[in-house]
Parts: structure tokens; C-alpha cells; sequence
């Protein structure tokens, strides 16, 4: 069973390499992660606008989900978007993602949030993360995803 864990400044590499592993794999570049190895310390420094859960199992990384806090008129005041969200490939449909999105809603309403948003994949190449998504509770709301809160 997955145990998740927020995400501090002593986990800067492991999210750094799981998030460079999901942006390789959405376009297909090459690794950048010394770079995001330091935009990763410089976001989990920030104190109290960047948040991260880590899944792991036995110490292994299954997956790692980056929030940032935003404010909006339009949503009454502070919620919650998705940046990131990364489940390593033989873990995919075992549960981890959802574990990770409910912590994302738990931490919400601790915050006070009114929804948590998430931009959606590009269409139809990532249908599989659209629908997951939209099983989970978001809605679409143009090209964006939210879960009201």
C-alpha cells in the first residue's frame, strides 16, 4: 500500500526527477533535470504557496503532485491548481493518482479553497488523463479542469 508524505525542500531531487520523467514524457525532449533539480528547490522553499505530496511504497517513488495557491474573484478567493501530477508508468491505474488528488483536496480545505483546477492534457493524445480526471470529480470548464471543493 502506498504511503504519501508532503513534499519538503529534502525532497527537491525525487520531485525534481519525477516531475522531469512526466515533462519527457508529455513532449518527448531530454532530460532536464539539473534544471529542474533547481527550480524545484527554489519551489519548495517558497513556504506557503507551493505544495507537494509524494507517494512512495518501501522508500520506492510511485508518484508526486505539485499545487500551487492562486486567488480569484471569479472563485471567491484562494484555490488550488494542479501544476504537476506524475504516477510512474507501472503504478498507473493501481489508485496512486487519486490518493495524491484527494490529499490535493484535503490540503484544500484545510486552506479554505473553493476548488482545486488543473489544466487539461492535450486532446486526444491524453485521453486516458482527461478521462481519469473527469472520474474523479472534475468538470470541464473550457480547456480546464476543476474540482469544486
Amino acid at each position: 500500500m502506498p504511503m504519501l508524505r508532503r513534499a519538503g525542500l529534502s525532497d527537491a531531487s525525487l520531485v525534481a526527477r519525477l516531475v522531469d520523467a512526466l515533462l519527457v514524457e508529455l513532449s518527448g525532449s531530454s532530460s532536464r533535470y539539473e534544471e529542474r533539480l533547481a527550480t524545484a528547490n527554489r519551489l519548495l522553499a517558497s513556504g506557503d504557496r507551493v505544495f507537494g505530496f509524494l507517494a512512495v511504497e518501501q522508500e520506492l517513488p510511485l508518484g508526486v503532485i505539485l499545487i500551487s495557491e492562486s486567488a480569484s474573484i471569479y472563485a471567491g478567493g484562494a484555490f488550488g491548481v494542479i501544476t504537476e501530477l506524475y504516477v510512474t508508468p507501472e503504478k498507473r491505474s493501481a489508485g496512486v493518482a487519486k490518493l495524491l488528488i484527494d490529499a490535493t483536496a484535503g490540503l484544500g480545505r484545510e486552506r479554505s479553497w473553493s476548488r482545486v483546477e488543473v489544466g487539461a492534457p492535450h486532446q486526444p493524445a491524453w485521453e486516458r488523463s482527461l478521462k481519469f480526471y473527469l472520474r474523479d470529480g472534475f468538470v470541464e470548464v473550457g480547456p480546464r479542469l476543476q474540482l469544486l471543493l
